[in-house]
């Protein structure tokens, strides 16, 4: 048993053999499935598995082959080019002109492949040399070629739960032959509900934290391994949470958090931040996207956001971590509660769709400063109305080019300090129609 635990990690020796050994994923491979229905009309095809790690996507992909009658060959998008490519191309090309069957193609880290290299597959999926089954955890709309996503069936893998991976781990400490039973561990109660929880819905990470334990724990007198919770938990806490600064997951967590904020919820935006610094994001990403909150979804509702964010990242440049990260915390819950308005954001969409529609529209020449006196000939700042002559500080003047002078792209909400301002703007623009009738009569 020793010698077998040396050659191949726990999680490869207890890969499910059949759908019966296989934990979660039953919306595929369940009564009723596609994958099963596929299987049972002996009709494959093409598809993507898309997931997380230790999801179940290499099992499924290896005994979908194997279940419809497919030769299966595998390899992986981080280990093999194009040159690798080509030759099982051209194999399963001959393959099917020898036997008239299809090669199940099997490649794992699918996005790990540019869009060129997957476009090699499309000739051969087309004519139906190869039946085409990807694994990736990357989000297939932005990883995989559109070309051969139109020809391959998407089919979504879910985190296994604590208790789905209790299962696979009590199955491989009673399994003699494949798992850890020839080791004779006794685990202290809560060990495994630990791991569990910890595994992050991962069932290879769980398996192979529980071979730790195992391995790493010396047998007694009886040969027995007697593994502590104590003694799991300092283990596990050298395990990162499950997290790819690069991927989806990135974004799922900040999209988590920006609307945690904006529905104000301190408790669950106080929980995304963490989850993402615990992981190990960079605090100034953080940082920088809660500046853009600030502006964007809280604005002149409450001005006072935008500071507290500012000095929320400059709290941490001279902390640091781990102390910093609560500056970080103290300007998620003040976001969260601050009142919310997005009239900035819809004032410069409008902005932005105006300028595109109308183009480079020339400065009033009152606006303009007449420098020269060739300027001012031509009737730079004629006619501009200094606001500090009049006693409201408010004049009849137009500051937008003549084409828009009934725009109107800023509207305060009446949300928190906004009531104020929308108040303040009420009065200038009363003023403003009064010096402008006050104009008209004299």
């Amino acid at each position: 048993m020793a010698k077998q635990a040396a050659q191949a990690p726990l999680a490869d020796r207890m890969r499910p053999r059949t759908w019966e050994e296989l934990v979660g994923q039953e919306h595929l491979t369940g009564p009723g499935g596609p994958l099963k229905r596929a299987i049972e009309a002996a009709s494959p095809f093409s598809l993507i598995l898309w997931g997380p790690p230790g999801t179940g996507k290499t099992t499924i992909a290896l005994l979908f082959a194997k279940e419809t009658g497919c030769r299966l060959v595998a390899f992986s998008a981080v280990l093999s080019g194009v040159k690798e490519i080509r030759q099982v191309l051209e194999e399963a090309k001959r393959i099917r002109s020898l036997l008239g069957k299809p090669t199940a193609l099997f490649v794992d880290e699918l996005h790990r492949f540019n869009k060129a290299q997957q476009d090699a597959f499309l000739p051969h999926v087309e004519k139906g040399d190869i039946i085409f089954i990807g694994a990736t955890t990357q989000n297939p709309s932005f990883e995989v070629n559109s070309a051969l996503l139109s020809r391959c069936q998407v089919f979504v893998l879910y985190s296994l739960n604590p208790g789905q991976i209790g299962v696979i781990m009590r199955r491989s400490l009673e399994d003699p032959e494949r798992g850890l039973a020839g080791l004779r561990p006794s685990l202290e109660q809560g060990v495994l509900e630990s791991v569990a929880e910890a595994a992050g819905g991962d069932a290879r990470v769980a398996l192979n934290i529980l071979e730790s334990l195992v391995l790493g724990t010396k047998p007694d007198s009886q040969g027995i391994r007697h593994i502590s919770l104590e003694q799991a938990k300092r283990l596990l806490h050298q395990h990162p949470l499950l997290y790819d600064r690069a991927g989806e997951e990135h974004f799922n967590l900040i999209s988590a958090l920006h609307k945690s904020l904006r529905g104000g919820d301190p408790d669950a935006s106080l929980y995304w931040l963490a989850r993402m610094l615990e992981a190990g994001e960079d605090p100034l990403y953080i940082a920088r996207r809660m500046v853009r909150f600030a502006s964007e979804d809280v604005g002149l509702a409450d001005p006072t956001a935008l500071q507290v964010v500012l000095a929320a990242k400059d709290a941490f440049h001279f902390l640091g971590p781990p102390e910093g990260f609560l500056a970080l915390a103290q300007a998620a819950v003040y976001l969260a509660l601050a009142p919310k308005s997005n009239s900035l954001y819809l004032a410069y969409g409008k902005l932005k769709d105006t300028i595109q529609r109308t183009g480079p529209l020339p400065v009033p020449l009152a606006l303009r400063n007449p420098v020269s006196r060739l300027m001012a000939k031509m009737g730079y700042g004629r006619g501009y109305l200094y606001p500090h002559d009049d006693p409201e500080r408010v004049v009849d003047q137009q500051y937008l080019p003549e084409e828009l002078f009934s725009e109107v792209f800023w509207e305060p909400s009446g949300q928190g300090f906004e009531q104020e301002l929308a108040l303040r703007l009420k009065k200038w623009r009363e003023l403003r129609r009064k010096r402008k009738e006050e104009n008209s009569c004299s």
